[in-house]
């Protein structure tokens, strides 16, 4: 059977590189799962992978579409599936890589089906966003679903307004509605987790955030700015540097703000990816030939249990 090999991680941990080579080795293409990757404007804030990268390794879903397009981990569900039965004519192993948790696990376990929300619910709920802020859609997500509140990304409002609306529909928490019970796929799964020392990777957050200011990341966010209310640009790095251009603070303060939400969504991250028993994790630190040769292992062992 096919393999689709997944590499997640959390941000700033050494994901792009480790996938270059591991495709190199297996003549694979690289899937982005990344939610905001995919969005042309935004390369830098984003860390999407460079021209040069590109040119190693064929690259799906990078700066395919423009911010203002909608997109979610429905669509991506489906348009990866798409892609990968291509794919998978021309190769027997395909590498998937980003951190977008909820965009990996609508590939490999698919997304539940859960109840429409009545547009009467979705509109008050926008309506108090846009009257209270983020702040306020935060602490109602935070009351109605602590589960969910552990492993959100807290800088996106269009899924802390989705969980709202459903906590309010069903009058449950939106974590108790999720099945957790993972759609059958025709290819096999492959997962490999790459970590390093807690205070390791912050440090390479941090600079990482210096390097991509460095690299015009402000410029970036000024181009963008007239268009911040988009669902697109509600992330890290812009939000912050939204606020610098509105006057909420220096600059020195937005880009402390930046290295400081980062880490806190790198530690989102982890805590989303081990609950994940599947993942193989490998250390960061470790050469490249003893993790290639660890996910050669893995990829053995996994087709003789499949077998």
């Amino acid at each position: 059977m096919k393999v689709l090999l997944l590499i997640v991680g959390p941000t700033g941990v050494g994901k792009t590189e480790l996938a270059l080579r591991v495709a190199e080795r297996y003549g694979s293409p690289i899937v982005s799962c990344d939610s905001r990757q995919i969005f042309r404007e935004i390369p830098i804030g984003t860390a999407a992978p460079t021209a040069d990268e590109q040119q190693r390794v064929k690259h799906y879903f990078i700066g395919e579409r423009s911010i203002e397009e909608a997109y979610n981990a429905g669509q991506y569900e489906r348009d990866a599936l798409k892609l990968l039965d291509v794919l998978f004519a021309k190769h027997d192993v395909v590498v998937m890589t980003g951190g977008s948790m909820l965009y990996a696990d609508a590939v490999c376990k698919g997304l539940d089906d859960l109840p429409s929300v009545p547009f009467s619910v979705r509109a008050d709920v926008q309506r108090e966003y846009e009257s209270k802020g983020l702040a306020w859609l935060q602490s109602e997500v935070q009351r109605l679903d602590p589960v969910y509140w552990e492993e959100v990304d807290r800088q996106n409002p269009a899924r802390l307004a989705h969980c709202v609306e459903l906590c309010r529909v069903t009058g449950k928490p939106y974590s108790a509605l999720r099945s957790h019970t993972a759609k059958e796929r025709p290819f096999r799964i492959v997962k490999i987790g790459l970590d390093r020392p807690r205070a390791q990777l912050y440090a390479r957050i941090d600079e990482r955030v210096k390097q991509m200011m460095a690299a015009g990341l402000l410029e970036e966010a000024k181009a963008v700015y007239p268009k911040r209310a988009l669902n697109s640009l509600q992330t890290v790095g812009y939000k912050e540097l939204f606020a610098y251009l509105d006057g909420q603070y220096d600059l020195e303060r937005a880009v402390e703000l930046i290295q400081q939400n980062s880490r806190h969504y790198a530690k989102r991250q982890l805590t989303w990816f081990r609950r994940d028993k599947e993942i193989h994790w490998l250390n960061a630190n470790d050469d490249y030939e003893k993790n290639s040769n660890s996910i050669d292992d893995w990829l053995r062992a996994d087709s003789v249990q499949e077998e």
